[in-house]
């Protein structure tokens, strides 16, 4: 196994291992290490069939149904994650954490590509530990005592599942979650802002108006350029990202080319 870092801030792609085969708890020990250090790691030229994919993410946690789509017919834990060619809106198109509207969001999530287009789509990742880090004392301070109301009908995140929800009947579910404006890593211990532009609404006890100014400066510092990753995507790349510490941000710039990928969810503790 051999791990290569890309970027300064976070991410690594793990080469010399296929994700089909039984892996041995070393390995399974370095993948955990590795994700712990560089809070996203990617794997590439993979061939994983839905049940391969789901039997790998339950070696790091318990696979959970996304909220807001169906999964395969014949894997329900799996959901498809497209964009068609007519669509403008891909989903998920806008920096944030997975589902933070939940009591319990998840610890993170692997993305598995099984069609992309020739060019474009690549996703950006972002280090909220650098984002909470890199924040002055004062406002640490100020920080550390609030809690964000997080929702799952924020329009920012809401319209780019409109395609999605529209092509598989659902409805959109309303969905409410407050947690801690900085929490702590449940493994490594460390601070990490966790607001995200789409879905943090506001602070409890403040009103949106109140809220707009410091949130707003917050979503623009956390995902500065030195901050981030930028992968780009082949058929057979899994990405496997920390949803405590990390943010992500799928690119739209491949109007008029098809994108499938295949997403597990993996469950989380409830953010302290």
């Amino acid at each position: 196994m051999n791990i290569r870092p890309i970027a300064g801030a976070l991410g690594a792609e793990i080469h010399g291992i296929d994700l089909a085969r039984p892996l041995g708890a070393d390995a399974l020990a370095a993948i955990r290490g590795a994700l712990l250090e560089h809070l996203v790691i990617f794997f590439r030229e993979q061939k994983l069939t839905p049940p391969q994919q789901l039997a790998f993410a339950q070696r790091f946690g318990e696979p959970m149904a996304y909220p807001q789509l169906k999964g395969l017919p014949e894997c329900p834990l799996i959901t498809p994650v497209v964009k068609l060619e007519n669509e403008r809106s891909n989903f998920g198109g806008v920096w944030h954490s997975d589902t933070t509207y939940l009591e319990r969001p998840p610890m993170g999530s692997m993305l598995y590509a099984l069609q992309v287009p020739p060019r474009g789509g690549d996703t950006l990742f972002a280090n909220q530990y650098l984002a909470y880090e890199t924040l002055s004392a004062g406002l640490k301070r100020t920080l550390d005592g609030l809690v964000g109301v997080n929702t799952s009908t924020k329009a920012a995140a809401s319209k780019t599942r409109e395609d999605r929800m529209r092509a598989s009947g659902e409805a959109l579910k309303v969905l409410a979650g407050e947690h801690p404006v900085v929490r702590t890593h449940p493994e490594t211990g460390r601070k990490a802002l966790y607001v995200n532009v789409g879905h943090t609404e506001r602070f409890r006890e403040w009103t949106q108006e109140e809220s707009r100014p410091l949130l707003e400066y917050l979503f623009a510092h956390q995902v500065q350029p030195e901050f981030t990753c930028r992968f780009r995507w082949e058929p057979g790349s899994l990405a496997f990202w920390d949803n405590r510490c990390a943010q992500h941000n799928p690119v739209n710039d491949y109007h008029g080319y098809r994108r499938v990928m295949h997403r597990v969810t993996l469950a989380g503790d409830v953010p302290r």
